[in-house]
């Protein structure tokens, strides 16, 4: 069902019979008496105009108002709350905009027969969620957290596409150190840098989150369903470490970068030597024979001149042969 109001959609609300393995799209209005009738209801709220989201949930009443003004004020962060009657946690999905990403916050509250997904406008892993869930639904589900399941695992495969998403950009940016290039690369390693740093602060709290729904004993998720949130858990895990390891080749490929660019400094600077030690003793010749005292014994001497270049010749062969068997040309 979806309802557009005041700018808030009421995006899904279902109704699921596990004994029957059937579900059907409810109406807002009849959520509290299928609940007593004792079905389980999903609502997934689009809160994009706060005052009426804060009209209609305030109608349902199910739990505290101070979680609405969480979802609608606070910026995306993962993190769980328990209350009484109804379990709240907030998990931050990730949408691709080119080379960067923006966090989607969902604020998710189940208890004992409802669960509610608040969030403003569309979240990635949640179209995708609403995609697949029906035929696991039919296949697997026994109780209503397959839904905290789902919201899991969707939320782990996009965790996992903007990790590889950073994967490629890092095998650019080393591919392109390996070639000449200009300053600019160093920005984008820098900005690729610090985005692997937010992207690493985002998923290390989800994990924390996880860790509690997997091993912490709960009346709104299953002991059935909690080891294979503590699988998701090894999941995340993989991610952190592969966000490091993608960092440490990003800093292991600048450095070799500038060890590059030293190497070839140095293969300059060691043949700007030689010339230096090359013109070094002809400048000393150059000057002693430039000096205006008037009796100097070459001066009139018929080969001087042939024997001053004769002698800037062997200088040169002499150095040059040193300067090959050091290695320096």
């Amino acid at each position: 069902m979806t309802s557009n109001a005041g700018g808030t959609s009421v995006i899904r609300a279902v109704a699921f019979d596990f004994e029957k393995k059937v579900e059907r799209a409810v109406e807002l209005g009849e959520i509290p008496e299928l609940m007593a009738q004792g079905l389980f209801v999903w609502g997934d709220f689009d809160i994009g105009d706060a005052e009426e989201a804060r009209a209609l949930l305030a109608e349902l009443s199910l739990f505290n108002s101070e979680i609405v003004e969480d979802a609608l004020t606070r910026e995306p962060a993962t993190q769980s709350a328990r209350y009484d009657g109804y379990l709240h946690f907030v998990v931050s999905g990730c949408r691709l905009i080119g080379r960067h990403f923006d966090l989607e916050r969902v604020d998710c509250v189940i208890g004992e027969r409802f669960l509610f997904t608040l969030h403003k406008g569309q979240v990635v892993f949640l179209e995708a969620l609403k995609k697949d869930y029906s035929q696991d639904f039919v296949a697997f589900a026994r109780s209503p957290s397959f839904l905290i399941y789902e919201i899991w695992d969707h939320l782990t495969d996009n965790y996992l596409a903007v990790q590889k998403r950073f994967e490629e950009r890092v095998e650019q940016l080393q591919n392109e150190l390996m070639r000449d290039v200009d300053d600019k690369v160093f920005a984008s390693v820098s900005e690729l840098g610090a985005d692997l740093l937010h992207f690493r602060k985002v998923v290390l709290p989800a994990r924390a989150v996880l860790t509690d729904l997997s091993t912490r004993r709960s009346l709104y998720i299953s002991e059935a369903t909690q080891p294979f949130l503590a699988n998701m858990v090894g999941t995340l895990e993989r991610v952190l470490q592969d966000l490091l390891v993608d960092r440490d080749v990003l800093s292991n490929s600048l450095n070799l970068y500038m060890s590059l660019v030293q190497h070839r400094t140095n293969e300059v600077m060691k043949k700007l030597t030689v010339v230096s030690v090359i013109f070094l003793p002809l400048t000393f010749l150059c000057g002693v024979y430039g000096m205006n005292f008037e009796h100097l014994p070459e001066l009139k001497w018929q080969y001087g001149y042939a024997g001053f270049w004769a002698a800037v010749a062997a200088i040169v062969a002499v150095i040059a042969v040193i300067s090959r068997r050091a290695k320096l040309l």
